[in-house]
């Protein structure tokens, strides 16, 4: 008896052994999250806007750029192979910073393109700030992303020695 030949491309091969996994998961009881088809096109939007964005879709080169921008504690790889593969989901802060990395919004990647939705909260930021406000703004959106992260670092630093001012020392004035 000879064996058949398979020959499979990687993205037939990567579908066929996530499909394998899930029915591995279910069968052994294990079924939290295993198969939910919200994820699943959540999933194809993030690989369709990676692709489109320029992003070569890897887990590790999606997680470096989403941690360059957002500002609370960065992800895995895995955690990004999860969003992948439709594993899981980001939550909304973190759906915000991800959409940002890949020039989408966070509605067209959560829903699709069909459900254009803006923000009233993105009109209400921009009404209330000045002449200068704006300028500044538009010229941190034109830095790298190591710089804007060394800036948004810095304003943290800054609102926290705000909230708790240091009274000047006298150590350096001479004593009488």
């Amino acid at each position: 008896m000879r064996a058949a030949h398979l020959t499979f491309t990687y993205s037939e091969f990567k579908r066929r052994s996530i499909a394998c996994k899930r029915r591995l998961f279910y069968l052994s009881g294990m079924t939290k999250n295993i198969y939910n088809p919200e994820y699943e096109a959540f999933a194809a939007r993030l690989r369709q806007a990676m692709k489109e964005a320029g992003l070569k879709t890897s887990a590790t080169l999606l997680a470096d750029a989403f941690n360059m921008r957002y500002w609370g504690e960065g992800i895995t790889a895995h955690a990004a192979r999860n969003w992948m593969f439709g594993v899981s989901m980001p939550k909304q802060d973190k759906l915000k910073a991800l959409s940002e990395v890949l020039n989408i919004s966070p509605q067209d990647l959560l829903f699709g393109p069909q459900h254009e939705v803006h923000s009233a909260r993105e009109t209400q930021i921009s009404d209330g700030m000045g002449l200068g406000d704006t300028e500044m703004l538009r010229q941190y959106l034109q830095l790298q992303p190591e710089h804007k992260r060394m800036v948004r670092q810095w304003v943290r630093m800054s609102l926290v020695f705000q909230q708790n001012p240091v009274a000047p020392s006298n150590a350096g004035s001479p004593q009488a």
